[in-house]
């Protein structure tokens, strides 16, 4: 049979596949230069504002020329103190064309965040700059960041819900838990030391080779996360001699201790994830801790139910059964209370359960929360018929009468008990067993569901900070990433003489800051194809007073355009047509067209 260990770490491999890299947490929400500006002369400096409070690392602002090399900037530091603004000075005379800023920093819970965007002096180049291979991220080190912590969180699960299930429920330590309960404490200390050697390639987004670079690990070991990393490590020491205590006496002295150093390793965590950053810190870190402590003793617990359920059924009573439901009970308690609030505190909005990933992956997680609720609900009314009929430990002989002759001979021959004695278990109480057997190995497999989506949610952007970083950018009038912006306008006209009259559509793509194509095709008043002597196309930005640019369109036979099209900004664009039909007729039309982020998205996951 398995232990416990192993289902809690097989569960997690095979969910492990369809999980997917975490998300940043601190997101831009202005720079200066704006993405896409196209300034008359060089800036001094690059400010660089984020939606909480960010760490630098060596590099965290580079700055590519329009040629490709990197331009010597100075040291990134603070404006004015402020934790969530980061500045970086340029050096004179920077020549005319356009600029790649890449930039990397750290958020205050921990996640690293890097993105680009781009600024022009004079006119723009005749292509936006690329960000070069070495600043994009390094997927193996960040994924397997992100599996380490799904072990640590596994472990943690493991280590706190067993020690608590031979403390509290059984009230003596036992062997039938003793493998299970080394390997969550083995798993957690293996897991929080691969961190701590990952944690400089995962902020730098470098190769795994840095991992054992002495200058990475001291930057690391001297980090906010490094140092929590630590801390992990020193209060498991004090687990392991907590563990040798427990094996010789279990009781309320042990269970206190243990209690302490799971309030520090639930600390660990609280001090370097989403609780640490954002309103209400000293509330958010308390539901946190709360919420990773009920999540460990209620998993963990029904690790250890399960394991003695199958290893060691026997030494399990229906009182023990009893006392774990009610622990189990405020469990999931203090989960629901805390989960309440972390969940109002990271989504800000109800349109964030849609809208956002965060909101989304809450739902998912509500929704194992139902399926595990209902599991427990079933293994709650076994317990309580347990409790109920529990087997008395003898039985009262029935009085039946007494077997005579060849029959009685061949039953005391073979050992047959007359029926209704006490040997051999109460066959009822056997099967309740049995069935509460399969329903905490149905909880405990929807609460691993749990653990997992709870993990991913933990490394996606608050739909809070995402719902702040879309107003900023919606301000600034940029576009989200991704978004779709290539298209095809259809803009009526009508130059008042006969037949003077139809519509163009015009194609632009891709739609976003840099070069763009253009298409224009007129249609005349019976929907055929039409031919005019001119036609002109120009764009204006009302809200940064730029413009007119004309987009100086050519007569490719059968349709107007051009691939030269430089647009400098991100925002809603007013495209003025003007058509004319005859020497002296014209017309100008107006229509308003979206334009994006360029080549290089302003955020991008870290």
């Amino acid at each position: 049979m398995l232990s416990g260990a192993v289902l809690v770490l097989f569960q997690l491999g095979f969910l492990l596949g369809g999980a997917s890299p975490a998300s940043a947490h601190a997101a831009l929400t202005n720079s200066t230069p704006a993405d896409g500006a196209v300034l008359d002369s060089a800036p001094r400096d690059i400010t660089l504002s984020f939606t909480e409070s960010v760490s630098l690392l060596d590099d965290s602002v580079r700055v590519i020329d329009p040629e490709q090399r990197a331009v010597d900037v100075g040291e990134p530091g603070r404006v004015k103190g402020r934790s969530e603004t980061v500045r970086v000075t340029l050096p004179d005379g920077l020549a005319e064309g356009t600029y790649t800023i890449a930039w990397r920093v750290v958020s205050a819970d921990s996640h690293p965040v890097s993105g680009a965007l781009i600024f022009s002096v004079g006119e723009p180049s005749a292509t936006a700059a690329a960000l070069p291979a070495d600043l994009t991220e390094d997927p193996l080190a960040s994924s397997f960041y992100d599996i380490t912590r799904y072990f640590a969180y596994g472990g943690l699960a493991l280590l706190i819900g067993l020690v608590v299930f031979m403390a509290y429920v059984l009230g003596a330590y036992t062997d039938a838990l003793r493998k299970p309960l080394l390997g969550g404490w083995a798993v957690l200390v293996l897991a929080t030391a691969a961190l701590l050697l990952l944690r400089g390639p995962y902020e730098r987004g470098t190769g795994l080779g840095a991992a054992l670079d002495p200058a990475v690990l001291r930057a690391t070991a001297t980090s906010r996360p490094g140092l929590a990393l630590l801390a992990r490590l020193v209060l498991l020491a004090a687990a392991a001699l907590v563990l040798v205590r427990m094996r010789k006496r279990a009781g309320k002295g042990l269970l206190a201790g243990g209690g302490l150093v799971a309030l520090g390793l639930a600390l660990t965590w609280a001090v370097a994830e989403h609780a640490s950053a954002g309103i209400q810190v000293p509330v958010a870190m308390t539901s946190s801790v709360l919420h990773l402590g009920a999540m460990a003793v209620w998993l963990g617990g029904l690790t250890a139910l399960l394991t003695v359920l199958y290893r060691d059924p026997e030494s399990l009573s229906a009182a023990m059964v009893a006392r774990f439901s009610r622990l189990a009970f405020a469990a999931v308690t203090v989960l629901v209370v805390t989960g309440v609030y972390m969940s109002w505190r990271g989504l800000g909005s109800w349109s964030a359960f849609t809208d956002t990933s965060y909101g989304q992956i809450l739902v998912a997680k509500l929704g194992a929360v139902v399926l595990l609720l209902a599991a427990a609900g079933v293994s709650r009314r076994w317990t309580g018929r347990m409790v109920a009929e529990e087997a008395p430990a003898v039985a009262v002989p029935a009085r039946v009468p007494e077997p005579v002759g060849a029959v009685a001979a061949r039953d005391d021959a073979e050992g047959v008990a007359p029926e209704g004695t006490a040997d051999g278990p109460d066959p009822g109480f056997a099967r309740r067993r049995t069935a509460l057997r399969s329903s905490v190995l149905a909880e405990f497999t929807v609460g691993v569901v749990v653990l997992v989506v709870t993990t991913v949610l933990t490394g996606t952007l608050p739909g809070r900070a995402e719902a702040d970083s879309a107003k900023a950018a919606e301000a600034s009038g940029a576009v989200a990433p991704g978004e779709i912006t290539a298209s095809s306008t259809t803009v009526p006209f009508d130059v008042g003489t006969p037949n003077g009259h139809g519509k163009v559509q015009i194609d632009l793509s891709p739609g976003r800051v840099g070069k763009n194509s253009v298409q224009a095709v007129l249609f005349g008043p019976d929907g055929g194809i039409a031919t005019v002597p001119e036609l002109r196309l120009s764009f204006v930005l009302k809200a940064r007073k730029i413009g007119p640019i004309d987009a100086k369109l050519k007569n490719l036979g059968g349709y107007w355009g051009t691939d030269t099209l430089q647009l400098p900004l991100a925002g809603t664009w007013t495209m003025r047509v003007t058509v004319r039909t005859t020497d002296i007729d014209q017309v100008t039309v107006e229509k308003t067209v979206r334009v994006a982020q360029g080549a290089s998205p302003g955020a991008s996951a870290g």
